[in-house]
């Protein structure tokens, strides 16, 4: 990552130049001419993000749908679009294209910058889901995973180097010999970022493979510099005085690990003390934009001292993992992570020079580089995961996951190009290596997590985690209760997060106290350690006892009058607009303009019947069954002659409408009084609770006194629909 920014600087440093010089050239035109191409960089670089957010999401999905990876789908369009393809293409107002080449690297320092801090949100976001405990467990294992996939990759890459020479040049090189140390250090980086993707999607960052790879890809990491400057050590030294020296080196090598090591430590102690400072700001947007600042401020201050930014940011996330800020942060930043982490994927894409594989040499050299590469980490990762507890499946997950080079082996092979140690036959051989790397671990990784057997030989104890299920008599009981718990933690101090809306499953934590709820049917399921069960029960049994207390209340005799009123014509617009709503919803053959039945029940029996005519009523036993007893709790007779008889049921999957017309009447037992003529069955699904009250809410506004009018003049189903979905038509349809 530091040689990212040292080009990012190479480039600001040469615009300053080119700039300056421009100025001087120019005299008082200077100024101007300097804020025109300012404003042009700027302007070039909103057109260029809004191109690659658009290819991101359309390859990502265009992939997904063909079975593979989204993120495979990003880099191939970042490859499409890059400089050296249709970005290089000519246009009216760019004549060198939208992504000329910057030089010697492929794309501007601009663009580079923000494809940077993508990459530092990326890496906080997977420091976020790492569960620290089971990191800590298995920090051992990836250091050990880390350290044999570098000295494997490092050791064999430099020895192809001294076996293939000849396809690249006339001579044989050394072991030492500058190329070969460069082909080594390429091989030895892990891309991270494509790693915590697919983990982060299958949700396996913190399973003992994830957190094993991305502990190792952070020792990897740091290593890969370390042999980085122990390379350009070597080299200077060999240019200048002939030797090496070995003390300098071994100094930059303890730095950098003592730095990480004294970071993560330091972080993972102080994360309650800075979560309770993060507190005291209460929004909770504003906790989520201060912690990425504190990764942002921490992945610079690491990238001074030497280290990767990304390591820096990875620290700061595991270090917040440990505290109940973890979910609010991932929640308030997910548009963050959905907006940097594609562009981030797209650019390393376009960092990729597909025309210089077309040489059969470099093709012929990469290709038996790449094969060891691939080994070299395969084999380097899984040998030490396997005496590490992992069992078989387990350890080729773990090499799988540190197969990718990405961006990392483009920057060294951009050194060595940039400091003329390697020639274009040498970064097209790093390019080739980095491109099939980076195309073959998502698949591979993916097909080995596919099933979900576990990888390790003795998987870690349960710990002292306890349930309680508590079953409730209907499915708006749980909805109620789980609101109302949600609202008595929330009051303790807890912030409770969603972690699967469409499944029920929410987390709630204060400080070391972790408490899932999960809905299950009619039951309501907590997940949590013994310490916080006691709290648990005592919540629920203070909501349970409080809405009984409610129901108890609204047992009472209620002014019942007092609930209703003429239909209003606020809120949603006018009955034109209701009835344009309900168009999808009223049917013909659900419609009947002479209802037979002269009792209540036979009256709702019949609608029922009118509904199953729909072909969406799967059993109109249960539905009639859900339709009465709810009108044992109260009547849905309304006012000026409406009856809205209504249930939730199993039986339907969507919302279902009957209406008919009794025009002399039936005792519905409602609010005025008056017998009801205007009948609208409604029949919900059981999970439904906003649409069916809105949709209540609807034909109340769409029957107002001219509505009902308009309909009570109907003689055929099509009139009748026609009242109710078109509000400029009741007039004429009441006269007639």
């Amino acid at each position: 990552m530091k040689s990212r920014l040292a080009f990012a600087a190479l480039f600001v440093a040469a615009s300053g130049v080119a700039a300056g010089a421009a100025w001087a050239g120019s005299g008082e035109g200077g100024a101007a001419h300097a804020e025109v191409s300012m404003t042009h960089r700027m302007m070039v670089l909103v057109l260029q993000l809004g191109v690659i957010l658009f290819v991101a999401k359309f390859s990502a999905r265009l992939f997904e749908k063909i079975g593979m990876p989204g993120v495979l789908g990003e880099i191939a369009g970042g490859v499409a679009i890059g400089p050296y393809l249709l970005g290089g293409a000519a246009l009216p107002s760019l004549p060198e294209g939208l992504f000329p080449l910057a030089g010697a690297f492929p794309v501007s320092p601009e663009l580079y910058g923000f494809c940077a801090v993508a990459a530092v949100v990326l890496l906080f976001n997977a420091g976020l889901e790492t569960d620290v405990p089971l990191f800590l467990r298995y920090s051992l294992a990836g250091s050990m995973v880390g350290l044999g996939g570098v000295l494997a990759s490092f050791v064999l890459g430099d020895l192809v180097a001294v076996w293939c020479s000849r396809l690249l040049s006339p001579a044989p090189i050394g072991f030492l010999a500058p190329p070969a140390l460069f082909l080594g250090v390429m091989s030895t980086a892990t891309s991270v970022g494509i790693t915590a993707r697919i983990l982060s999607e299958r949700g396996k960052v913190d399973s003992p493979e994830g957190v094993t790879i991305l502990a190792g890809a952070v020792i990897d990491d740091v290593l890969g510099i370390i042999m980085l400057a122990v390379a350009m050590g070597m080299i200077s030294a060999s240019r200048t005085t002939g030797s090496v020296d070995w003390a300098h080196i071994g100094i930059i090598s303890a730095k950098a690990v003592g730095i990480w090591l004294a970071a993560t430590t330091v972080g993972l102690v102080a994360s309650p003390r800075i979560s309770l400072l993060l507190k005291l700001f209460r929004d909770r947007r504003t906790i989520a934009i201060m912690s990425l600042g504190i990764a942002l401020i921490l992945a610079g201050l690491f990238e001074e001292a030497g280290l990767a930014m990304i390591i820096g940011a990875y620290v700061t996330g595991l270090s917040m993992s440990r505290t109940d800020l973890c979910h609010l942060i991932r929640e308030k930043l997910e548009p963050v992570v959905a907006l940097f982490v594609p562009v981030f994927f797209v650019v390393m894409g376009m960092l990729v020079n597909i025309r210089l594989l077309a040489s059969p040499r470099v093709l012929a050299f990469g290709g038996i580089y790449t094969v060891v590469a691939v080994a070299a980490k395969l084999g380097g990762c899984a040998a030490p995961a396997l005496a590490c507890g992992f069992n078989l499946r387990g350890a080729l997950r773990v090499g799988a996951g540190m197969i990718p080079r990405g961006e990392v082996a483009l920057i060294v092979a951009g050194i060595g190009l940039a400091a003329g140690i390697v020639g274009q036959d040498v970064f097209g051989v790093g390019v080739l290596m980095t491109l099939v790397t980076t195309l073959i671990a998502p698949p591979a990784l993916i097909g080995l997590l596919r099933g979900g057997a576990p990888g390790v030989r003795r998987p870690a104890p349960a710990g002292q985690e306890q349930a309680a299920r508590f079953t409730l008599p209907s499915v708006d009981a749980v909805e109620v209760l789980t609101d109302k718990i949600m609202e008595v933690f929330e009051d303790d101090g807890f912030f409770v997060h969603t972690l699967d809306r469409d499944a029920g499953i929410y987390q709630m934590r204060k400080d070391v106290s972790v408490v899932t709820l999960r809905k299950d049917g009619l039951d309501v399921v907590f997940e949590c350690s013994g310490r916080d069960m006691a709290f648990v029960r005592a919540a629920v049994t203070e909501v349970v006892s409080e809405l009984q207390r409610m129901a108890a209340e609204l047992a009472k005799p209620v002014d019942r009058a007092s609930l209703a009123g003429e239909p209003s014509r606020e809120g949603g617009g006018g009955p034109a607009e209701a009835g344009a709503a309900l168009e999808g919803h009223i049917v013909l053959p659900a419609l009947a303009p002479r209802l037979k039945g002269g009792t209540k029940e036979e009256i709702i029996a019949e609608l029922v019947d009118l509904a199953a005519r729909t072909g969406v009523v799967r059993d109109a036993a249960p539905a009639l069954a859900a339709v009465l007893a709810r009108e044992k709790t109260g009547s849905t007779g309304m006012q000026h002659g409406i009856a809205l008889p209504h249930g939730k049921t199993d039986a339907v999957d969507r919302i279902v409408c009957a209406v008919g017309l009794k025009k002399h009447g039936v005792d519905f037992d409602s609010l005025d009084g008056e017998p009801s003529r205007i009948f609208v069955l409604v029949l919900s699904p059981k999970d439904v609770s906003g649409p069916h009250v809105r949709f209540l809410a609807t034909i109340s506004r769409v029957l107002d006194e001219e509505g009902r009018a308009a309909l009570l003049g109907c003689n055929t189903p099509a009139e009748m629909r026609a009242a109710l979905t078109h509000g400029e038509k009741r007039k004429p349809s009441a006269r007639g």
